[in-house]
């Protein structure tokens, strides 16, 4: 991919905005999307990977940055998830991607309106490393976004990196791309068939739907000796660390007034909890 073959951003478009791409099917994602609180558009992006399309724009309302906002978000889903999950954001002064996976420390890169870069190249390696992209090909392609040479924008650069997910099976459906204004999004993400609505269940109703998923899950055979009911000290000392990291994760998510972190935090209390009071009344054979 040359340096100038990512130039596709929309004149004029200079309103924050967000992209959540899951790497897992819908049907995985709505559960856990529905903990989020927040009324969203999900549909498949390709093989295995979801995109959701958020229908409000609380960065407008609450004052909180977009980056702040949906970075939370991706850590809220891939705390209690198997799967990693990639925010995608843009405002007036930046753009920027951050990727969530499990416990991991987050992994991301920042460029200034223009297209400056000012993220760390190594960021780059392990955004590679972490989906398993080609360690030559798609890593030179990445490495093109960090140049300096370009005359390529923030959005632009976005574009870009989605252009390198396709050799990982990312499709976003036609118009679902960074940097277009949120109404344009919202019509786009409307069209496939596959679509569906999120409306932000709560903790309660959207924890007992994520519930139900994992438990199919188990049914058919996967992750099941790293879940609680499995009766591996392994799952139970999952369980207890998810309680121990959620807690002080959630009062430094009131204490910088960040709901994304608030929701992070209490989704791994509740998993933990949950996982520590299921061994404790569910009978093992």
């Amino acid at each position: 991919m040359s340096a100038d073959g990512f130039r596709a951003g929309s004149p004029g478009a200079a309103a924050p905005g967000a992209l959540l791409l899951c790497r897992a099917a819908p049907d995985s994602v709505a559960p856990a999307a529905n903990l989020l609180r927040e009324r969203m558009l999900l549909t498949g992006a390709g093989d295995e990977w979801s995109v959701l399309v958020p229908e409000g724009t609380p960065w407008l309302h609450a004052g909180e940055p977009v980056d702040r906002v949906v970075n939370g978000w991706a850590a809220a889903l891939a705390v209690g998830s198997s799967w990693p999950v990639l925010a995608l954001w843009w405002d007036a002064d930046r753009a920027g991607f951050t990727l969530a996976s499990g416990f991991r420390r987050p992994v991301g890169y920042v460029w200034l309106a223009n297209g400056t870069p000012v993220g760390e190249d190594e960021a780059m390696s392990t955004f590679a490393a972490r989906l398993g992209l080609d360690p030559v090909l798609d890593v030179e392609s990445l490495g093109l976004l960090t140049g300096a040479d370009s005359e390529a924008d923030g959005r632009d650069r976005l574009r870009g990196l989605l252009a390198v997910l396709t050799r990982a099976g990312v499709a976003l459906p036609a118009g679902v791309l960074p940097g277009e204004p949120a109404d344009r999004l919202h019509e786009a993400a409307l069209v496939p068939a596959d679509v569906r609505r999120i409306e932000g269940l709560g903790v309660v109703a959207g924890w007992r739907e994520a519930v139900r998923a994992e438990l199919e899950v188990v049914e058919r055979g996967r992750l099941a000796p790293w879940l609680p009911w499995a009766g591996d000290p392994q799952a139970r000392a999952l369980a207890l660390a998810q309680v121990v990291v959620g807690l002080p994760v959630m009062v430094w998510g009131v204490r910088r007034r960040s709901g994304g972190w608030v929701t992070a935090g209490a989704l791994l209390v509740a998993h933990g909890a949950l996982g520590l009071a299921y061994e404790l009344v569910r009978p093992r054979d």
